[in-house]
């Protein structure tokens, strides 16, 4: 059999300087773009050519102080060359990094095997085995695809003669596949980051970046944004020090996958300004027994739900306070006053009645349930509905400790007792009984900084700043459906009945702040799936907001 044609021997070639790479400012998008295509597609192999670039992406200014941790370049240049520098760096030019996409399930495209998984750095794909016969060694036989690496233990192959690469101008594959973190230069996340840049020279942002919507997972790429952008279990995920996270503390394959996405979507150093969660959300379909798909339209407040308690327990969570970063981040206390239901003469409506018996349970809480005052019935002169407005302090009153909400035979008050560090907050906008589903569009309006919940809570805490707030996320619905729905015909009915035209006509979008402190010192994007988009302050409050995630302020002032 003819050998494969071969490049030219890396001996006879300029060996490429890596370090200036990480060093120097990124170029200009269409000097990087050019050339970054040149090298990974491997064109203009004529040896009267000039060396190619590097295509590693270039990184932002200030690289130097970055979270990635870049330790293996250091190791790598102080190995030993190896003896046989001829077939060294053989073919590497071949390698494209535009096709290599880490984000999906380690399986063989043909066996369908997670057994020994490579992935192919020509054409991205992946297949199982090295050896002779194997379904790799067939594919770069027939493909003449030559540079491999193994998924699990992250070393280069050129197949089918089978021999080990070790090149620095790899270590950018590695640090997409598996980036590490410095665990000292994780709090600095939360201020504002300098942009980064893709393989073709366009900017982005580490972390304020798309999530790939495979069909109808809208409402689980909102949580995931807004779950990996609260500092403590960010830092939770991405620190390689954490205990939970070690291989002896054998951790679930949910928790996993998690810390595998948060590390994606925090890389400076991507190929592209995109990631998908498929891997991620294969294991919430499996885990959750198939109630929260990719490929149909859900709750993302029932998702929160879920997921924050499954992580809770699968991190060895107990129901003490503090037990996982999940209690000691949302956990906070409410006390609920619970009274019968007596009618008096003289008031319209049940009040409590300090003399009769009264039930108190002090409850944990991950979440707080606000409710939208009832939708007025009448529109303006122009016969056109009127869309009413409310502001968060209103519905805030709820926990007072003094305001009354009837629930059937029994009149309950809701005080709070212990505030977490970031409160979660959840706009009540349906509600279901058997027959219709309505939704509330009913908007609220909030500052974005400085709200103060010192009247909700007693005790009061130590600090005054422990009981001011200031907003990180805010998901929103989309929709142009009606606002009441058929949900069925008869009892026990809990899901509406949807046509797909009307599913289509619902989604959902998160704001997200970058940075903190206020001012300049801060960034909002809109995101929503593969889109994200710098917008004005101004525009946050608008939309029907479904969930909120506040900051203490301590948290959120920079120190």
């Amino acid at each position: 059999m003819r050998s494969p044609p071969t490049s030219p021997p890396a001996a006879k070639r300029a060996r490429l300087d890596t370090d200036k790479t990480f060093t120097t400012l990124p170029p200009s998008p269409s000097s990087s773009s050019s050339n970054g295509r040149l090298h990974a597609n491997g064109a203009n192999g004529s040896s009267k050519q000039p060396p190619p670039p590097s295509t590693t992406a270039p990184l932002p200014p200030g690289a130097e102080s970055s979270a990635i941790d870049d330790s293996s370049d250091e190791e790598e240049e102080s190995r030993p060359e190896p003896e046989d520098l001829s077939r060294r760096d053989l073919y590497l030019d071949t390698v494209s990094r535009s096709n290599l996409d880490f984000d999906f399930e380690r399986l063989c495209s043909k066996s369908l095997s997670n057994i020994n998984v490579y992935a192919c750095l020509v054409c991205g794909k992946y297949f199982q085995g090295r050896g002779r016969g194997s379904w790799a060694y067939r594919h770069a036989v027939d493909q003449n695809h030559r540079v491999w690496l193994n998924l699990e233990t992250e070393k280069f192959y050129v197949l089918p003669e089978g021999y080990p690469v070790s090149d620095p101008s790899l270590n950018d594959i590695l640090r997409v596949l598996n980036p590490q973190y410095k665990s000292a230069a994780l709090p600095a996340l939360s201020n504002l980051p300098p942009p980064s840049y893709t393989l073709d020279g366009a900017a982005y942002y580490p972390g304020y970046i798309g999530l790939n919507n495979v069909k109808a997972n809208d409402y689980l790429n909102v949580i995931l944004q807004l779950i990996l952008h609260i500092p403590p279990v960010r830092q939770f995920l991405l620190d390689p020090n954490t205990p939970q996270l070690q291989e002896q503390a054998r951790p679930t394959e949910l928790v996993k996958r998690l810390a595998t996405l948060a590390k994606r979507l925090w890389n400076p150093r991507l190929f592209k300004a995109q990631i998908s969660p498929h891997e991620f959300l294969q294991e919430v379909a499996k885990r959750s027994n198939g109630k929260f798909k990719m490929t149909e339209q859900g709750d993302p407040v029932e998702f929160l739900g879920w997921l924050v308690n499954t992580l809770h327990r699968d991190l060895g969570g107990s129901k003490k306070r503090n037990s996982s970063v999940i209690y000691s981040t949302f956990q906070g206390k409410v006390q609920i006053e619970t009274q019968q239901v007596i009618i008096h003469k003289d008031h319209a409506r049940p009040i409590f009645d300090i003399g009769r018996e009264i039930q108190v349970v002090s409850s944990p809480f991950l979440f707080l349930a606000l409710d939208l005052p009832a939708t007025p019935l009448f529109t303006d002169l122009n016969e056109k509905k009127i869309i009413p407005q409310v502001p968060l302090s209103a519905i805030l009153a709820k926990f007072d400790g003094k305001t009354t909400q009837e629930f059937g035979p029994t009149l309950k008050r809701h005080h709070l007792t212990a505030l977490p560090p970031y409160l979660i907050l959840h706009i009540k906008r349906f509600t279901k009984n058997n027959f219709v589903e309505e939704k509330n569009p009913t908007i609220v309006n909030f500052p974005l900084r400085g709200v103060d919940v010192v009247d909700y809570v007693d005790p009061k805490p130590s600090s005054p700043m422990h009981t001011i707030y200031d907003l990180l996320s805010n998901v929103t619905l989309d929709s142009t459906v009606a606002t009441t729905s058929s949900a069925g015909t008869g009892p026990g009915v809990s899901k509406p009945s949807r046509t797909k035209d009307e599913e289509g006509m619902t989604s959902w979008k998160i704001h997200q702040r970058a940075g903190r402190g206020g001012a300049d010192g801060e960034k909002w994007f809109e995101m929503q799936d593969l889109r994200v988009e710098e917008v004005r302050k101004e525009m946050v409050f608008l939309g029907e907001t479904v969930i909120q995630v506040w900051e203490r302020r301590d948290l959120s002032t920079p120190s």
